[in-house]
């Protein structure tokens, strides 16, 4: 795809406000388009910049926010396909009584590759580009999904390669970990699940092997255990939850179909006809423990879950089809499209009879988070970003459910706004939590960073920090107190 497609898809008009160290690549006027402008990439190796505070701030949540999203979607007058191609950026919000915020380029090896040649060099998710053979899992690696910081190290983490550490200070990139020789390149997931313990749990997939790969990092952030499961039919995971005795995936229901030239997304051909898949692995051993099926369905993010003997209860945004996924692609090109709606959902599953019950416990949302004492652990407070209008691009709100009553607290940012993942932060005093998330206002093309209490979430913002500019959309990251 080039350029001029995606210019063709939002209204040429008034030129954004000049900012210090991104600048956008293009110019909108009205409000729908309007909404599409972060995805236009940036074209800055860095920025950063002061925040201007609203509000007051609570005075012992200090520390760094850390995150992470796809920004540079386009390069040599070509322009990527879908938002999940663009090559990562990593960002850290510093709050230390005032708020700073700074971001740059993860320098993976595409990255450097591809600014010293002036093009794009390699495939990505869903755009064929074949210039340079690709090496391994590595040569294509964005480092674009997440921040999470483990074992005194901070990395930038794809889905599809190795973890890449940063320097926490400066964002610096400092090269690809490898915990083990013989496990060089292979694909060390976005969503690892840390438990209270501070051990890290994660998974890979090696599409077109059917392989599933599963790994244990220790507290000191060294390899703990390695596991490979043979799972037939494993297309795109790209979530898990881990509770007190297994690990457990949600399978969707594609059938893959690779050629020469196919993209990942493009190898993907959704089959409602076939069940979704329960993938349940004792962690203890990495062991299959039992796969069980339930109705037809699309997820990308699980919270959290727990188990009570045979059964295990986890919550999971699901679709009636991966119609969202695919609506990724149509933003990249100027369109916004209806997608199926994404819900909340708290699955049962029973092993011993082998079937599942699901409940909705509220329709539109996405990025569900819990509290980092509850993974792993029955838990009640749940916090998700919702939407409710499913053809507009990008969420507008927040929530938090309670699991047991399904009782909702609310707060709605306004159609004007994107709204990017919450995280709860636990409060000093160990009784409950603030949530701390990023959002972009429409209107005046800044990034906003606000905190909220987290029990009570319909009483607005406590305190908000505004950015003269607007950053990159980022997907996830995690909150580091000093």
């Amino acid at each position: 795809m080039d350029r001029r497609n995606f210019l063709r898809g939002i209204a040429a008009g008034a030129t954004l406000s000049a900012l210090p160290a991104l600048a956008w690549a293009h110019t909108t006027s009205d409000t729908q388009p309007d909404r599409l402008a972060p995805l236009a990439g940036c074209t800055s190796e860095r920025l950063g910049g002061a925040a201007v505070l609203e509000g007051r701030w609570p005075a012992e949540l200090r520390g760094t926010f850390y995150r992470n999203g796809p920004a540079r979607f386009e390069l040599g007058g070509e322009r990527y396909r879908h938002w999940f191609d663009g090559d990562g950026m990593a960002h850290a919000w510093h709050i230390e009584g005032t708020v700073r915020h700074e971001a740059r380029f993860v320098r993976t090896q595409k990255y450097v590759e591809e600014s010293a040649a002036g093009q794009f060099l390699y495939p990505t998710f869903d755009t064929h580009i074949a210039r340079r053979p690709v090496g391994n899992n590595d040569t294509v690696n964005t480092a674009n999904t997440n921040l999470v910081p483990h074992g005194g190290k901070l990395y930038a983490l794809w889905e599809g390669g190795s973890a890449t550490e940063l320097d926490p200070d400066g964002l610096a990139t400092r090269g690809i970990k490898r915990w083990r020789d013989d496990l060089a390149a292979l694909p060390f997931s976005a969503h690892p699940k840390i438990t209270p313990d501070g051990t890290l749990w994660n998974f890979g997939i090696v599409h077109g092997a059917d392989k599933l790969l599963l790994w244990r990092i220790d507290a000191d952030g060294s390899l703990g255990k390695f596991g490979m499961l043979d799972v037939p039919q494993l297309p795109i995971v790209h979530d898990f939850v881990v509770t007190a005795r297994y690990m457990v995936f949600l399978v969707p229901p594609f059938d893959l179909h690779r050629t020469r030239d196919s993209t990942i997304l493009g190898a993907h051909t959704w089959n409602g006809t076939r069940p979704l898949r329960v993938v349940v692995v004792d962690r203890a051993d990495f062991t299959l423990r039992r796969i069980v099926e339930m109705p037809a369905g699309m997820t990308l993010h699980l919270g959290n879950g727990w188990d009570e003997g045979d059964v295990i209860r986890l919550d999971a945004c699901l679709a009636a089809n991966d119609s969202g996924l695919r609506a990724l692609g149509s933003v990249m090109r100027g369109e916004q499209t209806q997608a199926a709606m994404m819900r909340t959902m708290l699955v049962t599953i029973d092993l011993a009879r082998g079937v599942t019950r699901s409940e909705i416990l509220l329709d539109g949302t996405e990025f569900p988070r819990v509290a980092p004492a509850d993974v792993g652990k029955r838990y009640r407070q749940l916090f998700v970003t919702t939407r409710p209008d499913t053809a507009q691009f990008g969420m507008t709100g927040i929530a938090r459910i309670d699991i047991d009553s399904g009782s909702v607290d609310r707060f709605e940012y306004g159609a004007d706004w994107i709204v990017e993942e919450h995280v709860p932060v636990p409060k000093a005093s160990g009784r409950g939590v603030w949530l701390v998330g990023a959002a972009y206002d429409v209107r005046r093309r800044q990034t906003v960073l606000a905190v909220f209490d987290g029990a009570r979430l319909a009483n607005g913002p406590v305190a908000r920090a505004r950015l003269p500019y607007g950053a990159p959309l980022c997907f996830h990251g995690n909150f580091v107190r000093t």
